[in-house]
């Protein structure tokens, strides 16, 4: 998620302190877990052009795998001109007001149309034709994920259709529920103050806050921060609190909260609080202080920083999402199908050597991929030859000129192995999203995009088109990742 936002951009906070965090231990095993719960939108490609959804999915996808391997990032009128040029492409331009906004795979998804399309340097967008009909949206925001009986984890609910995934986190004193974005490939957290202010002088919406009037335990470290995205900034201060998370509590744990944000983080539709950040710290936290899951083992309230995730999948219907703090929930996964490799990112995010890739089981015969696992993305970005290469081996698939489109009934699997192991992606989930929404047995845009920026053509960003399918498993202290098939 850098959001996630989505569930989707990498959170980037300046300024900031490392700090200690005391911790007083409860009466929980100490592994914890917390259910990740699902969060979704209406289905928002009644008010989405599908090209649109799809082209933001890419957009952030690519923005995420340059910030993940230390390249240059795509500019915003590069990024917006991807979206106008799939746009002209179409064969009219949809009759109705289609939202071009209300995506939150990150935040920018959700004002994106306003500062690009209705811009005069986009000629092509009628002004207004995408302006945000956000409240029609996002009206039936968050489906939580079912309660867990496994002790040391939470929920994890899902934004929209499989675009990020929000776990509830306590703060304060007394403890206040935040609704926080879940990514993995970011290594901050932070949430909104009560004295927050948007930029255009109102209250920053109907969010859950953090402040001396509304915890007790609040310390404000008088150091500041900020943030800049590529739609929006955020800036504040850099407080100490209590945090309470699947029953374990850390106390003056640092963090940051946001005193001013712009007008695309204060609108009451964006359904999360705040963001957590579970890469690793040493590295790319602009706090400079521990992650949640470093600072839970630093007190000594988990045996190790490891973050597991059971990722759901919306189509499902099981609401099973789950995160788990310092191990792994055998309930979730096949014992005899886990692997674990060592984590090749020399950046601070996860990343792994990938053995060999097929389809409809042929090997594509690579050999030198790596693949950045981020919960924060929500498709597989890959370089333009390899994307290609897969898709002339899938039966029916088609390029429109900008993008792969595969037939929405897909049968063929791709997989991709890890540690000797075969991973496959379940079909539904290539399928990505229906070209035409009152068609879900036509076209679809693939789960698989192209995403070149830079001249190495051999990391590939997984994100949760493949995360569904697998048991994912993160250690700070051994720098490993581990895999396993999801239990029956």
């Amino acid at each position: 998620m850098y959001f996630a936002w989505k569930v989707h951009f990498i959170l980037a906070i300046h300024v900031l302190v490392i700090a200690h965090a005391e911790a007083r231990p409860t009466s929980f095993s100490r592994r914890i877990s917390v259910p990740l719960r699902k969060v979704h939108l209406r289905d928002v490609t009644q008010d989405v052009h599908p090209v649109i959804v799809h082209q933001q999915h890419v957009n952030r996808g690519t923005q995420r795998l340059a910030r993940m391997t230390g390249r240059e990032e795509p500019s915003n009128d590069e990024l917006n001109k991807k979206i106008a040029d799939r746009l002209s492409r179409l064969s009219s331009h949809p009759s109705k007001r289609f939202y071009l906004g209300g995506i939150p795979d990150t935040l920018d998804f959700l004002k994106l149309g306003h500062e690009t399309h209705n811009s005069p340097s986009n000629p092509a967008m009628p002004v207004n034709a995408f302006k945000a009909d956000t409240d029609k949206a996002v009206k039936d925001g968050v489906t939580p994920g079912r309660p867990l009986d496994y002790p040391n984890s939470i929920p994890l609910d899902t934004l929209a259709q499989d675009y990020g995934y929000l776990g509830t986190v306590y703060m304060g004193t007394p403890p206040r529920p935040f609704s926080l974005l879940m990514d993995s490939g970011s290594a901050d957290l932070w949430v909104g103050s009560e004295e927050c202010r948007s930029n255009e002088g109102g209250s920053c919406g109907n969010h859950v806050f953090l402040g001396p009037n509304l915890s007790s335990t609040y310390r404000d470290t008088n150091r500041t921060w900020s943030i800049s995205y590529r739609t929006g900034a955020v800036s504040g201060r850099i407080v100490q609190d209590t945090v309470t998370v699947a029953g374990l509590h850390l106390e003056n744990m640092t963090f940051g909260v946001a005193l001013n944000e712009t007008s695309e983080f204060t609108p009451d539709y964006i359904p999360f609080d705040g963001l957590v950040g579970l890469a690793k710290s040493q590295i790319i936290s602009r706090q400079g202080t521990p992650t949640l899951v470093e600072a839970l083992h630093k007190a000594g309230l988990i045996p190790e920083a490891i973050t597991s995730y059971k990722i759901p999948r919306l189509a499902d219907g099981k609401n099973d999402g789950e995160l788990t703090f310092g191990g792994m929930d055998p309930s979730k996964y096949n014992a005899n199908t886990l692997i674990t490799v060592k984590n090749k990112s020399r950046l601070g995010f996860w990343e792994a050597a990938i053995d060999s890739i097929s389809v409809n089981g042929v090997n594509m015969g690579w050999s030198n991929r790596t693949a950045i696992l981020d919960t924060g993305t929500s498709l597989m970005v890959a370089p333009s030859k390899d994307v290609e290469a897969i898709h002339r081996a899938i039966p029916g698939a088609k390029y429109d000129g900008e993008k792969w489109i595969v037939p929405c009934t897909l049968k063929v699997s791709v997989s991709l192995t890890f540690g000797g192991r075969e991973f496959a992606i379940d079909p539904r989930d290539i399928a990505f999203l229906p070209m035409n929404p009152d068609d879900p047995t036509g076209d679809c845009m693939s789960g698989i995009s192209e995403g070149n920026v830079g001249p190495v053509d051999f990391e590939w960003l997984v994100g949760d088109v493949f995360l569904k399918n697998v048991y994912f498993s993160t250690n700070v202290d051994k720098d490993e990742i581990s895999l396993a098939k999801l239990a029956p």
